[in-house]
């Protein structure tokens, strides 16, 4: 695998995460884990400023403190993917939401990007403390299910999703146990920048 880095967003990337929600909308795909970059289509500054009061804040009714991190190709520099992780459930989240949401650009997908990412999101799960994180998916979103199946998440069950009536299936998956599981495969190649 290539080199990747795993970073908060920042200006830099203005232009490529207004790129990355236009082909998920080329592609007519779901948009996931993008910390609601979707609600904030020019006005990257108040995304920006949304995420740092995402980080610091704490849980209150429904918001939740959450990070926000972009996965980045280093050699061309691409945003691949986006990373929304919740640090703690509120009963939505409990119920449909989880812990972690993530995303691979559709021209990106089936080249290990999503498993890499998720890797690292569970070592930045282990920096704050969290033993077992819930991450969801759509019954039918194969690639989504195998990703945190080989993450060593576990169905605990499946549900109808109350925002789309699909089939939400749940899975809790023990951070020691997914990291000990990737640590030979990413060890050597993580470029992780908080």
């Amino acid at each position: 695998m290539e080199e990747l880095k795993f970073i908060r967003p920042t200006k830099e990337y203005e232009e490529q995460a207004y790129e990355y929600i236009k082909e998920f909308n080329d592609y007519n795909s779901n948009i996931n884990g993008v910390g609601g970059l979707k609600h904030y289509i020019g006005d990257y500054d108040g995304w920006l400023k949304k995420l740092e009061e995402d980080r610091t804040r704490t849980t209150i009714g429904d918001e939740v403190p959450a990070e926000t991190f972009f996965l980045i190709r280093e050699n061309d520099n691409k945003l691949l993917g986006i990373i929304n992780i919740r640090l703690a459930l509120n009963d939505r989240l409990l119920q449909s939401g989880g812990h972690i949401g993530y995303g691979i650009r559709p021209t990106e997908r089936k080249k290990g990007y999503a498993s890499y990412q998720l890797y690292c999101a569970l070592e930045f799960c282990k920096e704050m403390g969290l033993e077992n994180v819930l991450i969801t998916c759509n019954k039918d979103n194969i690639g989504s299910a195998k990703t945190i199946q080989n993450s060593c998440g576990v169905l605990e069950n499946e549900i109808i999703d109350p925002t789309n009536g699909k089939i939400l299936q749940r899975y809790w998956v023990n951070v020691d146990k997914a990291l000990e599981k990737g640590i030979e495969k990413y060890n050597n190649k993580l470029n992780i920048k908080y």
